[in-house]
């Protein structure tokens, strides 16, 4: 597991949606973080103090966690460098980025000489296992959305969150290089081989007989022509009691392919529960998340009332409203 506490390392970053690992980490598991690590008064800030290298191991922090991402998920040569300065500080290095830490040189160099851990948190475990299918005791929540980047690790951070505050054991599963981060643990199934997504995700989420709740973070959307093979995976690897369909209010395009359109909701969840059934016949979805941070209160109210009315389903903003009413009927749909 990933050692906390952590310094989160922000960069050159000018744009706040590419420093989304490091958002995630303030908003979920502010608790985690001791402090920041810019290259500028421009960049992107979290609010958490700036501190450089030797003061962040003087405080504690055990690893820098590269908490911005950009096109492709490369590193700049500015970023190698302060890399390498960590390492030499003391500090290990968590990286979700698709280039990897181990396969820089210099980065290797400098962690093997001073006994430093590279996390590179996008790389899978070896020998994950073909899925089986066969049935697990246990009970597991899959996130499932109409399209990538709609809010399918929040609602599971915000299901989990719910159900602790109820005094239930529940235990949020990440599938993603920031879920992984907030974690400190995960399987980062974008990186998996397709003939072991389920299997991959049937490690992720075992066998519990403490009657509490997996969390599972989806990933991609079944209708979406790029990223449906995850989405299948995760359905099946899951075994699924109960699914609950995020979507982004107003989106009509899918994302990185503008030629396809959002799916309907009810079709969406319609095929989303056909599916789940191959490996959970009794799966049921019990909620809508509905990311509405594109509108105002009054429009964002009236957008999860529509969305009841038509699917007959708890629906709220994960953020703003948290998950309760979709955890009632979570919880209603366990008793039945």
């Amino acid at each position: 597991m990933i050692e906390a506490p952590y310094l989160l390392y922000l960069g050159e970053a000018t744009d706040p949606l590419s420093a989304k690992t490091g958002r995630g980490i303030a908003h979920w598991r502010p608790q985690l973080a001791l402090g920041q690590m810019r290259s500028s008064p421009a960049t992107v800030s979290l609010g958490f103090p700036e501190l450089s290298f030797a003061e962040a191991v003087a405080r504690g922090t055990r690893t820098l966690v590269i908490g911005v991402a950009n096109a492709g998920g490369v590193m700049s040569g500015r970023m190698v460098d302060d890399i390498v300065a960590a390492l030499e500080a003391g500090l290990d290095v968590a990286s979700g980025l698709h280039q990897r830490l181990a396969a820089q040189p210099r980065i290797a160099s400098a962690a093997a000489a001073r006994d430093r851990r590279l996390w590179d948190v996008r790389e899978p475990p070896a020998n994950l296992p073909v899925g089986t299918g066969a049935r697990r005791v246990g009970k597991r929540l899959l996130t499932v959305g109409t399209d990538c980047a709609v809010g399918k690790m929040y609602t599971a951070l915000s299901l989990e969150r719910e159900l602790r505050g109820r005094g239930l054991a529940a235990d949020f599963r990440a599938t993603g290089q920031t879920g992984i981060l907030i974690a400190g643990e995960g399987m980062p199934v974008d990186a998996v081989v397709a003939d072991f997504i389920s299997g991959a995700v049937e490690r992720l989420s075992p066998a519990r007989d403490d009657g509490g709740w997996d969390l599972i973070e989806g990933q991609g959307s079944l209708f979406h022509p790029g990223f449906a093979g995850v989405s299948l995976g995760l359905l099946h690897g899951a075994q699924p009691d109960a699914l609950v369909l995020c979507h982004e209010a107003g989106r009509t395009r899918m994302r990185h392919a503008p030629g396809f359109p959002v799916p309907d909701l009810a079709r969406c969840l319609e095929r989303n529960l056909e599916a789940a059934w191959l490996t959970s016949p009794g799966a049921v979805a019990v909620g809508v998340a509905l990311n509405t941070s594109a509108l105002d209160r009054d429009s964002a109210r009236r957008a999860c009332d529509d969305v009841e009315a038509a699917l007959g389903l708890p629906c709220q903003d994960p953020v703003v409203d948290g998950m309760g009413r979709v955890v009632e009927r979570l919880l209603e749909a366990v008793q039945r």
